[in-house]
């Protein structure tokens, strides 16, 4: 589909009024943080924004892989930045979140990828906020101890995301492992953390190929699911080969909870932090139920 094809009717959204977006902005721009929202062009950019949130993004801007559905930019990262975990912290604190999520780019060329910044910013969020805290990790390479390095520091929530379905991974995300990341699903649910992960719909997927997936992730503890439409960022990047309409979506929550998901946001505008915190309460007060 060609990128200048017009969006369908339900892919249409208000903007918000750039004064009500400033202060998280301005809050990221001061303390010199880098948010996913605004790396990888999110849609839902000026509505969380608008309502005082964010996800952060750590370990700089630059991914060491090139995976063709994403705007984050990829090539040589610089150094990590030992005070990051703390102003992470303080803009938290000053933004007043309850609940935040953390994610970063993939830091293949890190002796432990990443791991450790993600164990120190969920301590320094704890420490300055008392803020839930969600993660959103890369696969670390498949190396457990990296995933347990993160593990250690207790999150809430351990997002990693499947992304699509196991045939497009070659042409999707070169550098990445079906198998590797439901085993680091898997071996995050054995630990007793609440797990959650998330694919995009568009690619060129079909309906059976996204309901194994699906059954794929609960056998392997999942709880938590995000399906959202995939939107192209540049006409370098993967071609939406379909605007998958809300009533596929509808479906799609469906079959996931009828498979056990305690947790299912499906929907072309989703992401794998929309909302996270409402959903983030709702897994933690149904796991302290039991």
């Amino acid at each position: 589909m060609s990128p200048r094809s017009a969006f369908p009717p339900w892919l249409k959204k208000r903007v918000p009024v750039q004064g009500r977006i400033e202060p998280v902005q301005r809050i990221v721009r001061e303390l010199g943080l880098a948010t996913v929202c605004q790396e990888a062009h999110c849609p839902n950019l000026g509505e969380c924004f608008s309502c005082g949130t964010a996800t952060f993004m750590i370990l700089g801007r630059v991914c060491t892989r090139r995976c063709t559905f994403c705007a984050v930019s990829g090539g040589s990262p610089a150094p990590l930045d030992p005070q990051e975990p703390e102003r992470v912290a303080e803009a938290t604190f000053r933004m007043g979140l309850r609940h935040v999520v953390v994610t970063s780019v993939t830091r293949d060329d890190l002796p432990d990828g990443g791991s450790g910044q993600f164990a120190r910013t969920v301590a320094c969020v704890r420490d300055r906020s008392g803020a839930t805290v969600e993660v959103l990790t890369p696969d670390f390479l498949g190396r457990i101890e990296d995933v347990d390095r993160v593990v250690s520091a207790r999150p809430e929530v351990y997002n990693h995301n499947i992304e699509t379905v196991p045939r497009l991974y070659p042409e999707v995300r070169p550098g990445a492992d079906y198998a590797r990341s439901l085993r680091l699903l898997e071996h995050v649910a054995a630990s007793g953390l609440v797990t959650k992960s998330g694919l995009m719909l568009g690619l060129g997927e079909a309906e059976d190929e996204v309901e194994a997936v699906l059954e794929a992730l609960r056998g392997a503890g999942c709880r938590a699911l995000t399906l959202g439409q995939y939107l192209r960022p540049s006409p370098w990047h993967h071609p939406v080969v379909e605007f998958v309409p809300p009533e596929c979506f509808a479906r799609y929550e469906r079959a996931a909870r009828e498979m056990g998901f305690d947790e299912v946001a499906s929907g072309p505008f989703v992401r794998s932090s929309y909302r996270a915190g409402k959903m983030a309460a709702r897994l933690l007060s149904t796991r302290t139920a039991r």
